[in-house]
């Protein structure tokens, strides 16, 4: 804590156990294939629409990571679990780790994804690369009021972090201009 109005320096493991790893909060890691990615940003244009504020990839306080999460205009809080065929789904055993991060839980998949193979308590969203549309509301469970706290301000850092990222050439995981 800072003593006596002097700056204090964080150590980057301080940082890191705290849940500010820049590598582990990277926007892609190279595991997410096109058709997700087509489904993300569908997704995300529909959760725009909404007047919810999404990012992909973001790792929550169990240490999994999220492949949407969104806010939205009275700090309700989503996870959206995009799902880019029924063998991803099928081996996917711990999207159930994310249910006590959200008020509401969906899955995204494409249109002809079959959708009778998804669990039917959870929320469900149809997207390509240009829009989605929720074909199944999720139930609603209130995230207790610490709990959201935490996950708000989790998403406030990401966001920022990578967009100083993109920002600032300079600064670790920036983009780099063209020698």
């Amino acid at each position: 804590m800072p003593v006596n109005n002097q700056c204090h320096h964080t150590p980057m493991t301080d940082l890191i156990q705290n849940g500010d790893n820049f590598d582990e909060d990277a926007l892609f890691d190279g595991r997410q294939s096109e058709t997700a990615m087509r489904i993300m940003r569908g997704v995300s244009r529909m959760l725009s629409s909404q007047n919810f504020a999404s990012l992909p990839e973001v790792t929550l306080p169990n240490h999994r990571r999220a492949d949407l999460l969104a806010v939205g205009p009275r700090g309700e809080i989503w996870i959206i679990e995009i799902k880019s065929s029924l063998t991803d789904f099928q081996t996917d055993t711990k999207w159930p780790e994310y249910l006590e991060f959200c008020d509401c839980f969906f899955f995204a998949v494409e249109p002809g994804f079959p959708i009778d193979r998804l669990p039917e308590d959870c929320g469900l969203v149809l997207a390509d690369a240009y829009g989605g549309e929720i074909i199944r509301p999720a139930p609603v469970v209130k995230l207790p009021p610490a709990r959201r706290a935490v996950l708000t301000r989790r998403v406030a850092r990401v966001g920022a972090n990578r967009l100083t990222r993109l920002s600032d050439p300079r600064r670790l995981g920036g983009l780099r201009r063209p020698d």
